[in-house]
Parts: C-alpha cells; sequence; structure tokens
C-alpha cells in the first residue's frame, strides 16, 4: 500500500467519524453553542451530506488503479 492510498484512506475514515458524529447529533437532537449562539440543526444536515460524499469520494479515489508515469530516456 503505497502512501498516496494510505492518505486517501485515512482521510475518509476521518470524514465518516465526522458524518457520524452529525448523525448522532440530528438523531439526539443535541444543542451545539459557539459562544452564545445556538447552531441550528440545518448545518449538520448540510455537514453531514458534504461529510458522506467526500468520504466516499476519498474512499474510491483510492480504491482506484494506480497509475504511474514512467519517463523514457530522450
Amino acid at each position: 500500500m503505497n502512501s498516496q492510498k494510505t492518505g486517501l484512506r485515512v482521510a475518509s475514515i476521518i470524514f465518516a467519524i465526522f458524518a457520524i458524529g452529525h448523525l448522532l447529533r440530528l438523531i439526539n437532537h443535541t444543542t451545539v453553542l459557539v459562544g452564545s449562539h445556538q447552531v441550528p440543526m440545518g448545518v449538520s444536515w448540510v455537514a453531514l451530506i458534504i461529510a458522506v460524499v467526500l468520504c466516499i469520494w476519498l474512499w474510491r479515489l483510492s480504491s482506484s488503479p494506480v497509475i504511474t508515469v514512467t519517463q523514457f530516456p530522450s
């Protein structure tokens, strides 16, 4: 496994963890406060969709065959 593939998989897992966190917030109706402002649930819906799309995209990108470029002598 090369470092690029490993990096893409790690990033995909991190986005999956964020997606699970937002999903848990939506299920449990947890209140999030930033300073004195309450973050609306709509923000978690948007963040959930973005995190899931990035997770799937990066995982699929890491699973695609690696194309190596070789230089031919001139």
